[in-house]
């Protein structure tokens, strides 16, 4: 390589990103040295940006290009893709049965326990990449991460105990939110209707240019809203906002035989076995990422829906100024589903 430097961003805490100067890593066996070309910022950036990260280099739903790589790892240099999440352990019964998000020796997480993709230049595992083709543009490769990697399986967990599905509620419309409409309409039927609601109505708009049945939860109830939309009862509610109030709604508003997933990180939910749950045979689960052997389906999805998925990334900002991206993003008028974060 030419450059043996890079700037990193440094999160100091308070909301303060600082640039200092740090040696790019050399491969070592069965790594890849990543050009990092994008980052979507996620809400679970919140405690790094608020109180610093003083482990490791932000960044955990990167895509890049492969600039160098170690003896023995898999892929070949050019090739670009995106980085799964979590090192997993190849070895736990989870993943042997492919359930990495569920590995029981996880390795570390790429951007909160080990550098991710703000750093220009950092190092993976081989397992970890998945390449895309050349006609996925390689900002849009991010979209497989959280948002179609997350919000996809969480519509597989919903069908594990659902099989006839002819309607969905979504709690909260932002960047999870928007993740899981374009899932749900992408894995169970682009015509099925897809409620989705929010405290923000200005998060509405792009998710009813999506597809979804908008209700704005700051003008009327859930119940006005369904109503509204000719829905008394969804089969399926899909929680993205956390909040313990939300969830209750969502699981009193389900139909017979229907299930609430929980993606939604935060609060947690309290309920009767009666009325809630035992005469009408509802079902709650939870739903954590998502395995890599999940990707390649979702590759599919994104090579033939890469315009329509590409909504969800509503604005990019340069590297230099990530600061100022995580002020949009965490502002409490903000207008913006995904953020990406580049390096030009």
């Amino acid at each position: 390589m030419k450059n043996e430097f890079m700037n990193v961003p440094i999160f100091t805490g308070e909301g303060k990103i600082h640039f200092e100067e740090r040696k790019i890593p050399i491969p070592g066996d069965n790594q890849l040295l990543i050009q990092a070309k994008a980052n979507l910022l996620c809400g679970s950036d919140r405690n790094q940006f608020y109180n610093g990260s003083p482990k490791c280099i932000p960044g955990h739903e990167g895509a890049g290009v492969i600039v160098d790589k170690g003896k023995n790892a898999k892929f070949d240099i050019g090739m670009k893709g995106a980085v799964y999440l979590y090192d997993y352990c190849h070895k736990c019964r989870s993943c042997q049965l492919g359930l990495t998000n569920q590995c029981l020796h996880k390795n570390y997480d790429y951007g909160f326990s080990i550098d991710g993709a703000f750093c220009e230049y950092y190092l993976i595992n081989d397992y970890v990449f998945f390449p895309v083709d050349e006609s996925v543009d390689v900002i849009n490769a991010t979209l497989l991460l959280d948002v179609m990697g997350t919000g996809g399986h969480a519509t597989k967990r919903a069908q594990l105990v659902h099989k006839d599905i002819q309607s969905v509620l979504i709690n909260g419309a932002g960047p999870i939110g928007l993740g899981l409409l374009a899932m749900s309409k992408l894995t169970f039927a682009k015509d099925l209707p897809v409620m989705i609601n929010d405290v923000k109505s200005s998060r509405l708009p792009l998710a009813e240019k999506m597809g979804g049945l908008p209700i704005d939860l700051s003008k009327q109830s859930l119940e006005e809203g369904m109503e509204q939309h000719g829905i008394k009862n969804p089969d399926v509610a899909i929680d993205a906002t956390g909040k313990a109030i939300a969830r209750k709604n969502a699981l009193q508003a389900l139909a017979k035989r229907g299930v609430l997933v929980m993606v939604g990180n935060g609060e947690g939910l309290e309920f009767e076995q009666y009325p809630d749950m035992g005469g009408p045979e509802r079902s709650i689960l939870g739903s954590e990422y998502f395995s890599y052997n999940e990707m390649e389906a979702n590759h599919e999805l994104l090579k033939n829906n890469q315009e329509y998925l590409s909504q969800i990334i509503t604005h990019q900002y340069n590297i230099k100024d990530v600061q100022k991206s995580y002020e949009h993003f965490f502002s409490e008028d903000s207008d913006a589903g995904k953020i990406a974060v580049v390096h030009n």
